[in-house]
Order: C-alpha cells, then structure tokens, then sequence
C-alpha cells in the first residue's frame, strides 16, 4: 500500500506512483529548507517512522532507491506483468534526483584501494610472465572501470569486450595522442534496475594491459580473466570470485 494515498499498490505501478516515490525518497536539502512541501510529505513521513520504516533524516541513497526500484521490477515481472521502470521519463527522473539530491562520497571500503595504492600494486605485477599480465590487467581493469566487484571481474567474458575507435587523450585537444578505448558490458549490477544493462569504458593504459594479456594467454573466448598452474598452463575456466580475492592479497603482501 502506497504511504503517499493509502490506497492498495496497484499491479503494474503506474508511472506517476513510481516518479512519486523517487520523488520522496530523493529530494533536495537546500530546496527542503525553502519550501517545506518538497519531497516526502510530512504525513508520510511520520507514518513511516511509525512502521519503522524510515530510518533515515535526509534523502536516501540513490543505490538504496536504485534497489528498491529493482525490486519492485521483480515482483512485478513474476505477477507476470510488464512494468513502467524502463522508461525514458523514469530514468530521466532518476538522474535529475541524484544530481539535486547531493551526498558526500565516501569510501565504500575503509580499506579501499586507492591510485597510490594501485600504484604500488603494479609495480609487483612488473613482469612478463602470464600471471603478471594477468594481474596486471585485472587490477588496471577492475580500478579504471570504476571499482569493480570481485563477482563483475571473475564473470568477465570476452563478448562483453567492445572494441571502440580510438580517442585522443585530452579529450579537449585534437592534437592530443590518440590512445585505444574499449567498451565493458557488466550486464546486470547491483546499482541497476531490472531492465537496465551495465556498461563502463576503458580508455589508454588499461586497454593496452588487458589486450596484451588476451594476446599472450592466446584467449579469444570465453572468460577474460583464468587460473594459471604453477607451470603457467591457463586453465580453461573463469576464475573465481574468492580467486580475485587471493590474487589482491598476494600482491599487497
């Protein structure tokens, strides 16, 4: 039942309950404090916190809502429904939320690896053995497309690589060095809705990395990213989400 009308959910959410809800749950602080009336009422708030529903005093995180919406594409699909959550109106809304709804960023680890970090890390992968390339290439790949999960880096195929034309380096001047670029499918994430498909770019360094590593683990199919034996034979299967784990911790010791 919709806090907002007390009325039952309906099946499929209209389009207008959903741009409501994120309506309510992303707002602007600084328009709050100028018009009280913006974002969640004030009733359905008090209703909320009565349920122990809302336990939050500014606007939720956009991936929180992301989620949220998700979910509910879910329930609606095994109602056998077809819903409103991928269209181009809701997610225009889900974009201009996020960006009046601002929060300060933080580390999503307390232990995050950051570029010094990174930086370190390369240097121990400073070889050209395969389980160097190899390495090289995860930890390039997994920092330059925005912080990966291990899950997203063991399940990395070799159709979700989109070669892309080249780009100049600035991205201001022409004159710039021309550096290759590629695109990475992710497919479903956690941060997106049901119907939405992942994808990040790499551009210059990371893409030489992870084509040199394609090029001398003779890949050209199925996982990107494979266990190699203590002889340097590559294995056929993916490695494994706890794999990718192993492999970081080695490098930092």
């Amino acid at each position: 039942m919709p806090a907002g009308d007390g009325l039952p959910l309906p099946w499929p959410a209209p389009q207008s309950l959903l741009l409501k809800f994120i309506a309510h749950h992303l707002w602007d602080p600084a328009e709050r404090a100028e018009d009280p009336t913006h974002g969640m009422p004030a009733e359905v708030e008090t209703g909320l916190r009565v349920q122990d529903l809302l336990r939050v005093d500014g606007p939720h995180a956009p991936d929180k809502v992301r989620r949220r919406l998700t979910s509910w594409s879910i329930l609606t699909r095994w109602r056998g429904l077809t819903g409103e959550f991928s269209a181009p109106s809701l997610k225009t809304a889900l974009r201009l939320a996020v960006r009046a709804a601002p929060r300060q960023r933080r580390r999503k680890s307390k232990k995050a690896v950051t570029g010094d970090v990174l930086a370190k890390l390369l240097v121990t992968c400073d070889g050209e053995r395969l389980v160097d390339l190899r390495d090289r290439a995860l930890l390039l790949t997994a920092f330059a497309s925005g912080g990966r999960r291990r899950s997203e880096i063991a399940g990395l195929g070799i159709v979700d690589l989109v070669d892309e034309e080249p780009v100049h380096a600035d991205s201001k001047d022409a004159a710039s060095p021309v550096v290759p670029c590629l695109t990475i499918n992710l497919g479903r994430t956690k941060t997106t809705t049901a119907e939405d498909r992942a994808q990040v770019v790499l551009i210059g360094r990371p893409v030489i990395a992870l084509k040199q590593w394609l090029a001398e683990a003779e890949i050209d199919t199925g996982s990107v990213f494979r266990r190699i034996d203590q002889w340097g034979n590559i294995d056929r299967r993916a490695l494994t989400p706890q794999s990718v784990n192993l492999i970081l911790k080695r490098r930092c010791n």
